[in-house]
Order: structure tokens, then sequence, then C-alpha cells
């Protein structure tokens, strides 16, 4: 990836498990690792119930996290315990095992009249060293995670009151009027007390499929779209309408629509609304679950013009979770393609169109229909068969770049094989 561009959002490991009947456990998403540049468009793609939903869910923290972490803007927000809890149960297991290995060998020289073997000692010792030490550093690399986590909105608000003092103590050494100084320690005052109430969390929205699920059918547009500023703390009746009245002009609304209620608008104005709602605290990244499947083709495509111009206007930063391949394309800077949980490829737009190399993502855009009849007529079907497609039973596989930016799930062999595609 290009570490020039700055990291907005990195998944590391993330692994989001729902436990079912009879003790067992879907794996919803198992161990997705991608990173996301600020002001890029990041496409995730995949068949329904792939684990779409539930990763953008899992970032902003609508669920707790089974295992892995999720970091924003360079801070841990989200940390799953499961893998530590999985490397202490793993290392004890390894620690019983050689004991029992140990105590097989003093019987079998018990047997034979040996006499005791001081290595069997050493061998004992310094598996119970090896153990201590794996517990150890587990435990306290997870009260650390857990720390970074409890800490971030602290850590966060005190770098935005240190910014504003600056700011404001700039704006002050270059005035000699005290009435101009009164008004900014004014401003400087009233920020920084709605300062205390940001989060970090604030700084990420989400905007969901269901444009009526998601707005609540007894508050009105005005109520809905503030909310967000009235828990902040902003008491400033005005301020707030000013501001209602502005979103609802960016995403192609009047300011009529702010006293009436989420029934009285059209599937694609109310995912407007849920536009104007989310963008209103300002945030650095979108997460757009599927904001265009529920909605009629030419309104869909209002919408995702009317994200491209706020991304524009705003600087968004954009992880874009959809269906339709075509729209995927065009909006995406790189697109990650997920397959029953698991990022299986992930690459520059143009780049996974012109060169897939996953059978997946061959699969996949096959399936891309074209307004062309003699098209379509000779247009293949690729089927995807994980059984007859990949042989891990000895090779286990793993996320791979195959080439510059463009990474791949697969074992030993086939990396050779696509990385002898990239190159053609």
């Amino acid at each position: 990836m290009d570490e020039e561009k700055q990291v907005l959002l990195k998944v590391d490991r993330l692994c989001q498990y729902f436990k079912m009947a009879g003790g067992q456990e879907l794996k919803a998403v198992d161990n997705v690792s991608f990173e996301i540049h600020k002001g890029e468009v990041f496409g995730l793609v995949g068949e329904s119930g792939c684990g779409k939903t539930t990763t953008g869910r899992a970032i902003i923290k609508l669920y707790d996290v089974t295992s892995g972490s999720v970091y924003f803007k360079g801070r841990r927000i989200s940390v799953g315990t499961r893998s530590f809890s999985e490397a202490i149960r793993k290392a004890r297991a390894e620690y019983r095992a050689e004991v029992a290995e140990v105590k097989k060998l003093i019987k079998a020289d018990k047997a034979a009249g040996a006499s005791g073997n001081p290595a069997y000692t050493q061998r004992l010792t310094a598996a119970e060293e090896k153990l201590c030490k794996i517990v150890e550093e587990q435990k306290k690399s997870l009260k650390t995670a857990k720390n970074e986590v409890k800490n971030c909105d602290a850590e966060y608000i005190a770098e935005e009151e240190r910014l504003l003092r600056e700011e404001y103590a700039e704006k002050s050494a270059k005035t000699n009027d005290e009435n101009a100084r009164a008004a900014l320690d004014k401003e400087l005052k009233a920020k920084l007390h709605i300062a205390k109430k940001g989060r970090l969390m604030n700084g990420m929205q989400m905007i969901f499929q269901d444009p009526i699920a998601s707005l609540d059918p007894r508050m009105t547009v005005r109520d809905i779209i503030a909310e967000g500023l009235i828990i902040r703390g902003i008491k400033d009746k005005r301020y707030i309408d000013e501001q209602v009245y502005k979103m609802l002009d960016l995403v192609g609304l009047v300011p009529e629509h702010a006293g009436r209620y989420p029934h009285e608008f059209s599937g694609g104005q109310r995912q407007r609304i849920g536009i104007a709602r989310a963008i209103i605290l300002q945030p650095e990244l979108i997460i757009a679950d599927e904001p265009i499947s529920a909605l009629d083709v030419s309104i869909q495509e209002q919408v995702v013009n009317l994200l491209n111009d706020l991304r524009e206007k705003l600087g968004l930063t954009i992880l874009f979770i959809a269906h339709d391949l075509s729209v995927v394309k065009y909006f995406s800077d790189r697109i990650g393609v997920m397959y029953f949980g698991k990022m299986v490829e992930l690459a520059p737009s143009d780049e996974l169109f012109a060169h897939p190399l996953h059978p997946y993502t061959k699969s996949l855009l096959s399936a891309i229909p074209l307004p062309d009849p003699e098209y379509e007529k000779g247009r293949k079907r690729i089927t995807y068969n994980p059984i007859a497609e990949h042989d891990y039973s000895v090779d286990k596989p793993s996320f791979r770049e195959v080439s510059q930016g463009h990474f791949v799930m697969c074992n030993d062999a086939e990396f050779e094989k696509y990385r002898a595609e990239a190159e053609k």
C-alpha cells in the first residue's frame, strides 16, 4: 500500500463471531485486515451474507468485536480478547504435552532401571518458564490494549483542547483590540465546552441500508438531523437550525422539509435525510452500508452522485459497502472482495476489474450484466466451487501481496500462480 498516504482507518485481524444454538459459532467475519487512506473511497463487495455489513457495524462499534483491533486516526478504538486467551490456551496445551512427554520418558527409564536424568528437569523448567513468559506477555498486551481503548476519548479531547488553545492564542496575539480579544476568549470558551463532550467516534458516522427503519418515525426531520448536535451539548437553537438547513441544502432538500416526518418522503429522500444526519457532525469517515440497494436505479444514481459531491466538498473518506459491482467500480478507489467472512482479494478498482486473480472475484465479475444483447448472448458465467478450486488440506492460505497494492488470499502454490498471472 502507498505509505505516503495517511491511514485514517486500520482494521487488524478483525473477527466477529456470533453464538448459535447448540453451542456453535457463526464466523460472520474471520481474520479480516485492511487499511483505508484519508480521502479515498474503499469499496467492500461480496454476495449476501458474506460479512460486509457485519464488518461495517463492528468497525463503528455497534458490535463488541470477538478478536482483533480497529484503529481510527491512529488510536485503537476496539479490541477483541479472544486472540489473547487463545494464545494462553495454546501455550498451556503445549506445556501439558511437554510435561506428559517428559513423564513418559521418566517412566520408561524407571522400567529400564536407569537413574534420574537431569535433562528431564531442565526440560520441565524450560517449559514452565516459556509458559509463564507467554501468559505474562499476553496478559500485559491485553491490559495495554484495553487501556488504549478506554483512554482514546480522553486523549482525543485533550488533543482537541490543545489545538483550540493554540489556534486562539495565535488569533489573540494578532490583535491589540481588547473587545476583539474578549470576543475570542468567549468563542474559545464555547468551543472548549463542546470539545469536552466530544468523542473520537464522532469522526465516524454510518449511513444505513434501510432508509425507512433507520429513521425514527416519531421525530421530525429537524430533530433527526440535529440529534447529534444536541447530544454534543449544543443548545443554541438558532445555530442548530442553521446547521440543519445547511445539511438539507447539501443533500438536495429544502428547509420546508425540516418540519415533516419520515413517512412523508420517498425512499430516495429518506436516504438523503440519513446522509444529512451522518454529515452534520462533520465526520472524517462515512460507512455507507449499501445505501442504494433499496432504491430505484434512477435514484441510485442520484445518491451516488450526491456522495461523490459531498466527498469533494467535505473531504470525506468513505467505506462503501454494496452489491452492484458496476457502481463500486465507478465510485471506489480500491475494492476489497469478501467471501464467507474472509477477505479474498484487495486491489485498486481498475486493477481488480482488469486483472482479477482469485476465482471468486472472477465469478463475481462474470455476473455483471451489460446493456448489450449480443454480449449477453455470449456471456459465460463462471461458477466458483471452493472445494474444486483450492486444496488447503496441508498448505494453508494467507492474505498476501501478489503485486504492488494487489492482495489475494492464497497458499504457496497459488501465490506463485497468481504472481505469474499478474506479470503477464
